[in-house]
């Protein structure tokens, strides 16, 4: 459970109807095997000690009292599991049946949860045997022990802060009300539910989406667990769907109609994170619900889920496809929207034959479009100087013709000489200095066009280059509209790619390839044998990494030593340990001492969940140390 991660499973055991010494077994078989896998939270269906469907053999004495024996056993046999396990199970108390999902741990049995809503339509009818749950908790006497009995009870761990867990029962989560609200308010990270749902023809899509809600809305991990084969087929069939989400994503899904368990891990302090973020999610201000303490022993959780080395970029094609046109149309309408504020009559887009500056002038070819203005008042410069090769010379000319843009070649190798000889600076200085004074020049130029024409610069540098400060202050550091500013690198080369396919004209599409296949460099060094001498991954690191780092930084609050370690795991066959950790130190130290340029940013639109506005997303003071974070790497 280090770092928040705890491993869970859904478990759906071979059953007999109405057999309990069977079910028994088969259940502690499973809860034995899932212990054994590290499941510190283990859940089991609705009823599986007699089997959901046992109809009208609720009524028979004998079978509560088996079950009841049942549970004893489970209980007892979970006395050396450092776990925590939820079984559904018949209950006969004061004259009325109640289907309740009873908690184990260490041996005792922590409580029953009630079922709050019992569906009595359609192939349901559990309002003939059983009673809905009551309003409020209440202490039942049960095997000699005074055991809490009632909807919505917290268990909270001892030795893990943060670790509640509360349960429901199936038709409650589809319920207009679920219990699963109250108890997240009041403290419950993790739900579970003891299901019976059976399978008809696309139902399960809407279970999926059904607990994948859940888990959006209360910002909680669910773990759903559903009654399988061995049920009775009369009128029905289970299907053995077992789920586990985490706030909105499912993170592991069973076959159906197949007996099994599943197992991942859910983030609690990820959850927690998000839940102290979101001012929307209010706490309950006074705490009604009982709280039963656990014991589960903290240890290591194995990771078993997945992470993806590129969590700006969807994997699937066609996500990734509607995705890059709806950050082409927020970043185009941005655009319009200034355009048309401040009456401009065009723009003015420095073009360097790069990623950034290819992705900012289709985004503005496409802002004219929307407004209707000829693509001609489009004025794209090429600034060549001591870095420039023909390669990027070339492709950024004839980007520019192919989109109706109108080119302009501004070289400015003899400015930034003379401005190099007025300031005493050494032409064979390839310092900063030299550097900076050629990224200065151009933006100086680009501005001064931009007045002379009445239009805005547009700003070409994107999320990624703010997180490292890769930009030159005041000089591409500037421009009056940033369209990339919230677009990180890994998603700039998804954006370009998706346009060239899209695009219908051969002859854009080749050049639009041929950028992509460029290495990303400012090309402010002289080239070597007409090649670009300055790549920006050499000298920074890749950016798949600083991507995968930001995400986490900004969108969970991870801390260092957690990034490391799902790094690891997300990038385990392309880069080795040190790299990883290498580039995890440059990316704080770059992060924290970069922030004075992030602190005066251009407006530029907000695409994502993640953003480095000053005025939106990222509120971080220019001076802040970097000690802790620093320290905690340190100690890997």
């Amino acid at each position: 459970m280090k770092q928040g991660f705890i491993k869970v499973a859904a478990a759906t055991p071979d059953i007999r109807v109405a057999d309990t010494a069977f079910n028994t077994e088969e259940i502690i078989k499973k809860m034995k095997e899932a212990a054994g896998n590290g499941a510190k939270i283990i859940v089991f269906p609705e009823l599986c000690i007699t089997g959901y469907t046992c109809g009208d053999l609720f009524t028979q004495d004998i079978l509560l009292e088996q079950a009841k024996a049942g549970l004893c056993r489970i209980a007892e046999e979970t006395k050396e599991l450092e776990s925590v396990v939820f079984v559904g199970c018949p209950l006969a108390v004061d004259g009325e049946l109640y289907n309740t999902a009873a908690a184990l741990n260490k041996g005792k049995i922590l409580g029953f949860t009630t079922k709050t809503f019992l569906p009595n339509y359609g192939e349901f009818y559990e309002m003939r045997q059983f009673t809905p749950g009551p309003e409020e908790v209440r202490m039942i006497r049960f095997a000699g022990e005074e055991i809490p009995f009632g909807p919505q009870i917290l268990f909270e761990s001892m030795e893990t802060e943060g670790l509640i867990l509360s349960a429901e029962i199936c038709e409650d989560v589809w319920s207009p009300v679920p219990p699963s609200i109250k108890a997240a308010l009041e403290g419950a990270v993790i739900l579970v539910n003891c299901s019976a749902s059976d399978e008809t023809i696309g139902k399960n899509r809407y279970r999926e989406e059904l607990i994948k809600g859940q888990s959006a809305r209360l910002i909680a991990g669910y773990v759903y667990a559903n009654a399988g084969e061995g049920e009775s087929t009369t009128d029905v069939v289970f299907g053995g769907h077992n789920l586990i989400a985490e706030n909105g994503t499912i993170l592991k899904a069973s076959r159906r109609f197949a007996n099994e368990t599943i197992y991942s891990e859910i983030d609690i302090k990820r959850l927690l994170s998000e839940r102290r973020k979101n001012t929307t999610f209010r706490s309950a201000a006074k705490k009604t619900l009982p709280v039963v303490p656990f014991s589960v022993k903290e240890e290591e959780t194995a990771l078993t889920r997945t992470f993806s080395p590129a969590p700006f970029v969807p994997q699937d094609e066609k996500e990734r496809a509607e995705r890059c046109e709806e950050i082409l149309s927020i970043q185009a309408m941005g655009l319009k929207k200034r355009l048309v504020h401040t009456k401009a009559s065009g723009a003015v887009v420095g073009i360097s034959g790069g990623l950034d500056s290819t992705l900012a002038l289709l985004v503005t070819a496409k802002a004219f479009d929307m407004i209707g203005i000829p693509r001609s008042r489009i004025k794209a410069v090429t600034m060549p100087c001591f870095g420039t090769t023909d390669r990027t010379y070339r492709n950024a000319c004839q980007m520019s013709c192919r989109l109706g843009a109108s080119l302009l070649e501004v070289p400015i190798r003899e400015a930034v000489t003379v401005h190099f000889r007025d300031i005493g600076h050494d032409l064979n200085d390839h310092s900063v200095t030299y550097e900076n004074g050629q990224a200065r020049e151009r933006t100086q130029v680009l501005m001064d066009l931009a007045n002379k024409d009445g239009g805005l610069v547009i700003g070409t540098g994107d999320m990624s280059e703010l997180a490292l400060g890769w930009a030159t202050y005041n000089g591409d550091h500037m421009s009056m509209y940033g369209v990339n500013a919230s677009v990180p690198k890994t998603l700039v080369r998804h954006l370009v790619q998706y346009y060239a396919d899209t695009c219908g004209d051969e002859e854009l599409q080749k050049i639009l390839l041929d950028v992509l296949d460029t290495p990303v460099s400012p090309e402010l060094l002289p080239p070597e044998d007409g090649q670009i001498a300055q790549k920006t991954e050499d000298l920074v690191g890749p950016y798949e990494l600083h991507d995968f780092y930001l995400y986490y930084v900004l969108r969970f609050g991870y801390e260092p030593s957690k990034i490391y370690r799902i790094a690891k795991h997300a990038f385990k066959s392309v880069y080795d340990d040190e790299t990883i950790l290498k580039w995890l130190k440059k990316f704080y130290w770059r992060f924290f001492s970069q922030q004075f340029k992030r602190s005066c940013l251009p407006d530029g639109p907000k695409v994502g969940t993640v953003a480095l506005s000053p005025r939106g997303d990222w509120r971080m003071p220019s001076d802040a140390s970097a000690a802790v974070w620093i320290q905690d790497l340190e100690r890997l």
